[in-house]
């Protein structure tokens, strides 16, 4: 994907410069290792698109080329899935995006672990460029993220003085994202016929954002309880009526037995309205 770098240099010794990608660059299409990437890249973009996170001037991808010219060559690098806060100009579709030239360096860059050439951990400086001295010396990319879907490790590096430190988790074993507002964590479950170890989401209340089936999930629980707070209130309000109608019988029959005293009282030639104290 990158072109031979003649010589080995430092990162200061290198002539950086970000120029357009030329219409008839060939860029090489490399399948991803397995059909986990894709759902585990997926998902990491679904919840943010029901949290309303999305907005039009931000680039989310994966499996996406990242481009720099190193030396007057140009060098081209796919991170399994990439956040760029700002792009210059929105587009329907982009084969490759150029730092700095087309808006912002990606925040954040995140990396299925492999077992490849040149892969997440390699610093080597000629070609193949490494990813790590790509996203390190070269794009400068603030977070990287190496994650392992089969053991859930995830490695957080933030870049410091130019070079990449591990950061530990907090007590949630959470990373905070001060560039997103959220926190990025493991999660073990199930989606689309996987179970495993997956990156998500946590707003800064620390709420999990949720994935499209989890959000039907919740408005079913939601209407379900409704319903149930619906049948409550029916059976309440019942309960009431039929206290009422029993408080309104009893009135009535203390009505009808006053009314017949009233008239025993009569008919045995007794004022009811001068009977002696105590008597009803």
């Amino acid at each position: 994907m990158t072109t031979q770098i003649s010589e080995i240099k430092s990162p200061t010794e290198l002539v950086i410069s970000w120029e357009a990608l030329p219409d008839d660059f060939q860029l090489e299409d490399e399948p991803v290792e397995n059909t986990g990437q894709p759902i585990l890249a997926g998902a990491l973009r679904e919840s943010l698109e029901i949290a309303g996170f999305i907005q039009p001037q931000m680039l989310i991808a994966s499996n996406f080329g990242l481009c720099a010219t190193l030396d007057g060559q140009f060098v081209v690098k796919a991170p399994d899935w990439l956040y760029v806060p700002s792009v210059k100009e929105i587009l329907d579709e982009r084969r490759s995006y150029t730092p700095n030239l087309e808006g912002d360096v990606p925040a954040v860059v995140i990396e299925f672990l492999s077992n490849t050439e040149g892969g997440e951990y390699s610093v080597k400086p000629t070609h193949p460029l490494g990813k790590w001295f790509f996203y390190e010396q070269i794009l400068q990319v603030p977070i990287y993220v190496i994650f392992d879907p089969d053991g859930g490790l995830l490695e957080y590096y933030q870049l410091e003085n130019g070079h990449y430190k591990l950061k530990q988790a907090d007590e949630n074993g959470r990373h905070w994202i001060d560039s997103m507002g959220l926190f990025l964590g493991t999660w073990r479950g199930a989606k689309e016929a996987r179970t495993g170890y997956w990156l998500r989401w946590w707003d800064e209340a620390g709420n999990l954002l949720p994935w499209s089936v989890e959000r039907i999930e919740q408005e079913s629980q939601r209407a379900e309880q409704e319903s149930q707070r619906a049948e409550q209130e029916s059976q309440r309000a019942e309960q009431e009526s039929q206290r009422a109608e029993q408080e309104s019988q009893r009135a009535e029959q203390e009505r009808q037995e006053k009314e017949r005293l009233i008239a025993y009282l009569k008919s045995q030639g007794i004022d009811p309205n001068n009977l002696p104290t105590g008597m009803p």
